[in-house]
């Protein structure tokens, strides 16, 4: 049975501004995350439109499959840019990159070619680790490694974002030294990766005046405390395994969870609190059960109809990222909407899926919530999650 082992945990987002006129963007970012580390991989396709698009997307993803699939970083980029094929009149190659590889023991190996330097923060201080400069296939690769920190910060970009304001607010662009700037007096410690992309993202629009000159991507990685989320649905097969389960619950370093009517029963009976029920639900006539409260633990809710409602919200906001944002400063009160809050704010969630046959369905004559069905059900969240970054587990009791 898997535990725990991270340091660190990753938030990592992107976002991008088409060149103007241009339906296609010619960046492309792919984020990848295995059980040892999270690789993203951004591509910066020569040109602009469709060629540029078809050449960044094809970069950023073999870049980051071959990372993915455990392939020491030297050695993909030794692939890469042997396979890069190189423009024969300005005799550069046909997309830029860069290579950001965090470890959850708080290793980062970075690697540019060709691309602007990457920024990292740490405590509002730029950092500028020593970079390594190898000719690799006849191209000049910059190779960084460093030790992350809960809180550190990581931006890459490409160089649609340095020529900003060209012509315009600025006569040569924004240029590096100015995006450091921009960073260290407008992103907070509390901005989460999506909000970093989305302030620089929205300055370098304002700089080109609403119609950008270039193709412009930014990519962040916020560096957090490692914490685990833990959610305990249904009964454990033996009922001598109840008290070993709760506490594993309790000892969860985030939000505590407990789903099922008997579940939250069990957790009562053995942490020895009373169990009530949230009355303002049964007022609101909600679309699911009403919450519980139990002293200690984050949420109580019911189960399957609950997640099945929050398995929708999730369907939901895997296709649509602003739909995602909304839901974390949403006011809905509900269990589901509650539940897939928590979720989105926690970085790692070990679901603790009991196997008994839940004896609340045995007063039903005809039950559609099977075992089987719950397990699946389960396992289609943790799927949706993933999708959304985070470090999911299922462990079964």
């Amino acid at each position: 049975m898997s535990r725990m082992t991270e340091r660190i945990h990753i938030d990592a987002a992107w976002r991008s501004l088409n060149k103007k006129q241009e339906e296609l963007c010619g960046d492309r970012v792919q984020i990848r995350r295995s059980d040892k580390c999270m690789v993203m991989v951004l591509a910066d396709g020569l040109g602009s439109g469709v060629k540029a698009n078809i050449l960044s997307t094809l970069t950023s993803t073999i870049i980051s499959e071959m990372v993915n699939s455990g392939m020491p970083l030297e050695d993909v980029v030794e692939t890469i840019t042997a396979t890069l094929p190189v423009d024969q009149e300005r005799q550069v190659a046909y997309s830029t990159f860069t290579i950001i590889q965090v470890f959850y023991d708080g290793n980062v190996y970075i690697a540019q070619y060709d691309s602007p330097t990457i920024v990292i923060m740490r405590s509002y201080q730029i950092l500028h680790p020593h970079m390594d400069t190898r000719v690799i296939n006849g191209k000049e690769i910059h190779i960084m490694t460093m030790k992350a920190q809960p809180g550190d910060l990581f931006v890459t970009f490409s160089d649609g974002v340095l020529w900003a304001g060209v012509g315009m607010v600025f006569n040569f662009g924004w240029g590096q030294q100015e995006v450091e700037n921009f960073l260290q007096e407008h992103v907070s410690s509390r901005d989460s990766a999506r909000e970093v992309s989305r302030i620089l993202l929205a300055n370098v629009n304002y700089l080109y005046g609403g119609l950008p000159g270039d193709d412009s991507t930014v990519g962040a990685i916020r560096i957090i405390e490692a914490k685990e989320t833990r959610v305990m649905v249904g009964p454990p097969s033996g009922q001598d395994q109840d008290e070993e389960i709760v506490h594993r619950l309790m000892s969860a370093s985030g939000y505590k969870i407990c789903c099922g009517g008997t579940t939250s029963q069990i957790v009562s009976r053995v942490l020895g609190r009373e169990l009530t029920t949230d009355i303002t639900q049964i007022l609101a006539n909600s679309d699911v059960p009403p919450k519980g409260f139990i002293s200690g633990v984050d949420l109580v809710t019911e189960g399957v109809l609950t997640l099945q409602k929050a398995g929708r919200i999730l369907q939901r906001a895997v296709r649509d990222d602003d739909f995602a944002e909304g839901l974390l400063i949403s006011h809905e009160e509900d269990g589901a909407s509650c539940l897939v809050r928590d979720f989105l704010r926690s970085s790692a969630i070990t679901f603790m899926v009991g196997l008994s046959d839940n004896p609340a369905h045995d007063a039903i004559d005809y039950s559609p919530i099977s075992l089987n069905a719950k397990i699946a059900l389960i396992e289609e969240i943790g799927d949706n999650l993933k999708k959304l970054g985070k470090i999911i587990r299922i462990e079964k009791y």
